[in-house]
């Protein structure tokens, strides 16, 4: 088998956090996308940039703010601590925190475009039917935006698959807790075990191909489908 017992530790690893990320940013993302898309506020333009900044930022300056506001002295791993939760850093969960920050505007972009691009005339046709705000949004707008909910899903759980920085600097790299499948890429070419590094990273190439293949092959079977 060309994986060692450590590739494939790292393998599931890697899509346990993935799939982790994916849900919680699916369900955290959509009511912020849906304030987004309608609001007329003031703060839309600064909230929209906040969201953007993973995008821009490098993902070593996202995981040093993650491991300074996380770790024992930061305000958020005081509040953790007093919760009786430790700290997260160098954690599983600690590791979730930072992916759904740094895949954050992969799930709330093409939510937000999703909710945009419905327009109001489906919402007010339901409310003069007698729907309610919750019925409308669950029986109108969430199915009408599932091309949005397919492509922010894909993307969010691709990108969190190639997360390198902010894991390093936020996991480490502890075997069977926080070494992801990039950090043992990175331990291999470290050991000048190369055959081993192709094996992995040859998948990952494999992986993100297929991954851009199926979003392009869903968009031509949903002409709506947005980005």
């Amino acid at each position: 088998m060309p994986f060692s017992s450590a590739d494939l530790a790292a393998i599931g690893l890697t899509l346990r956090l993935a799939g982790t990320t994916m849900v919680l940013l699916l369900v955290l993302c959509t009511p912020l996308a849906w304030w987004l898309a309608h609001t007329p506020s003031r703060w839309r333009g600064p909230v929209s940039a906040m969201v953007a900044l993973p995008l821009v930022l490098p993902p070593t300056v996202i995981g040093f703010y993650l491991l300074v506001t996380l770790g024992p002295n930061g305000p958020m791993g005081q509040f953790t601590q007093w919760l009786g939760l430790g700290t997260l850093p160098f954690t599983f969960w600690g590791l979730v925190v930072g992916s759904l920050i740094y895949s954050l505007p992969f799930a709330v972009q093409p939510l937000q475009h999703a909710f945009e691009a419905i327009g109001q005339r489906p919402l007010e046709v339901a409310a003069t039917l007698g729907a309610g705000p919750l019925d409308r949004f669950f029986t109108v707008a969430l199915p009408l935006a599932r091309p949005g909910f397919i492509t922010a899903a894909i993307l969010s759980f691709a990108h969190t698959v190639g997360e390198f920085g902010v894991v390093l600097m936020l996991g480490g790299n502890i075997p069977g807790v926080t070494r992801v499948v990039s950090v043992q890429i990175y331990d291999h070419v470290e050991a000048l075990e190369y055959t081993q590094a192709h094996w992995l990273a040859g998948g990952m190439v494999l992986f993100s191909f297929v991954v851009l293949l199926g979003l392009n092959l869903t968009r031509r079977r949903i002409p709506s489908m947005v980005q």
